[in-house]
């Protein structure tokens, strides 16, 4: 299926690895021209060659920024000049307790989960109205909705991008501007791999088997997604073919969240 994503120009924060990395492999593939962000120097290049080899004659390029300071993504907004396609992938997270959880903690994960997205959307929002076409997709979690007893400051951050998300949207109406959000479920990232030990020898086997008893008993996968399931999802959102989706909620949980709407 053509995405019809030529010639678009793609914005994608914290994309150096996971879910961020995957999408902008997809989008790439699709013609679209992709800008990747890491927060230093080094790991937006080794991202920017990998991709590079994978997708030929890709239109690749990155830039540094840290979302946690303010003045880098002052800079960031000033390079990038506007964009068709936002897509707010960046996001921390940390297992912590509720009650060991500071007040710098809960101040850090709104400021790079959070603002991040609303600088940018304000930031690149009005040239997208103004060309009548644009697409900006947070990407938030299932954690949104479920929240997480072992990281409450990581969930809250997730509730409020839908909360933006589709704030923003109501913005955009009868526009062909469209604002959503994505909500993936545990996926195989990085992050995941630190956090269950994955990394340390155990197999992904036996951790899924453990993760999804104890952790996420209503996924109806019974499995990590793998981040380009859910690029998947992204790649279409960010497309043209989405037209008529606005304002939406978009889960691609496994499952995780027992409703039906």
């Amino acid at each position: 299926m053509d995405l019809q994503l030529s010639n678009k120009k793609a914005l994608i924060t914290g994309s150096t690895k996971g879910i961020g990395y995957a999408t902008a492999k997809t989008l790439a593939q699709e013609g679209a021209e992709v800008i990747i962000n890491g927060r230093s120097e080094d790991s937006v290049n080794k991202a920017l060659k990998s991709l590079k080899k994978e997708v030929a004659n890709g239109k690749i390029n990155g830039i540094a920024c840290d979302f946690g300071n303010t003045v880098e993504v002052g800079k960031l907004i000033e390079e990038m000049g506007s964009v068709d396609i936002l897509i707010n992938n960046v996001g921390i997270f940390d297992p912590k307790e509720f009650l060991e959880i500071p007040d710098s903690d809960w101040q850090n994960f709104f400021e790079v989960n959070v603002m991040s997205g609303v600088r940018l959307s304000r930031a690149f929002l009005p040239k997208m109205m103004e060309n009548n076409w644009g697409r900006i997709i947070f990407i938030s979690s299932e954690s949104g909705v479920n929240i997480p007893v072992e990281m409450i400051h990581y969930g809250m951050t997730k509730t409020a991008q839908l909360a933006i998300s589709r704030g923003i949207a109501e913005t955009t109406k009868g526009t062909n501007v469209t604002v959503n959000s994505v909500l993936p479920g545990p996926t195989f990232s990085d992050g995941v791999k630190e956090m269950t030990g994955i990394e340390d020898g155990k197999s992904r086997k036996q951790v899924e088997k453990r993760f999804f008893k104890t952790e996420r008993p209503t996924s109806l996968l019974q499995r990590f997604t793998d981040p380009q399931e859910i690029a998947n999802m992204i790649a279409y959102v960010a497309s043209p073919l989405s037209s008529a989706t606005n304002g939406a909620s978009l889960r691609v949980d496994g499952g995780v969240v027992k409703t039906i709407y």
